[in-house]
């Protein structure tokens, strides 16, 4: 059996490597940070976040930390975060995009983040709270609750996805 399984063929571009530890050096890091912390604060005002909610999902740095993170960002200056910071933003990048897909409104979009849900993961709480819970794994979740619900696991359909009728087996053409 091959490492992928069944003589499943490769990924395109996989050169059977690992990932290397050079995507965690600073010069790496540094590329990324200031673009991501744009990119985060375009979101966070989508969002409706306030500065403790913006500290707490990016791990609660000191105010002043934060503060500054942002200033160098805003005048494309160089920061460099570490890596739990910028796993974090990663993962609310997930979040907004997985949302994206799932609503083609921002109304909605907001009215999912802000809403309280049945869901076991969130037990009444809303996927924000989650979010801003200061923990990388809160945002981890809710991005894999999203990622599921892209998939047709977890959640109802979408507005536009409604009328579209079910597979059935005869709908599978086998070659």
């Amino acid at each position: 059996m091959s490492m992928f399984g069944f003589g499943e063929a490769p990924p395109v571009g996989f050169s059977g490597q690992a990932l290397g530890v050079e995507r965690f050096e600073p010069a790496n890091r540094r590329r990324l940070s200031a673009p991501a912390l744009r990119t985060f604060a375009a979101i966070a005002d989508l969002w409706g976040l306030n500065e403790e909610q913006r500290r707490l999902v990016l791990g609660y740095p000191s105010r002043s930390t934060y503060q500054n993170w942002m200033k160098l960002a805003r005048g494309q200056g160089e920061v460099t975060l570490d890596v739990d910071a910028l796993m974090r933003l990663s993962a609310v990048f997930g979040v907004h995009q997985a949302l994206g897909v799932l609503y083609a409104d921002a109304h909605e979009l907001l009215g999912w983040l802000k809403g309280p849900h049945d869901a076991p993961l969130f037990g009444g709480q809303t996927p924000l709270s989650l979010i801003t819970s200061g923990s990388l794994d809160g945002i981890v979740l809710v991005r894999r609750f999203l990622d599921a619900a892209r998939g047709g696991i977890y959640m109802p359909p979408n507005g536009l996805d409604a009328d579209f009728p079910a597979t059935v087996a005869g709908d599978i053409v086998w070659r």
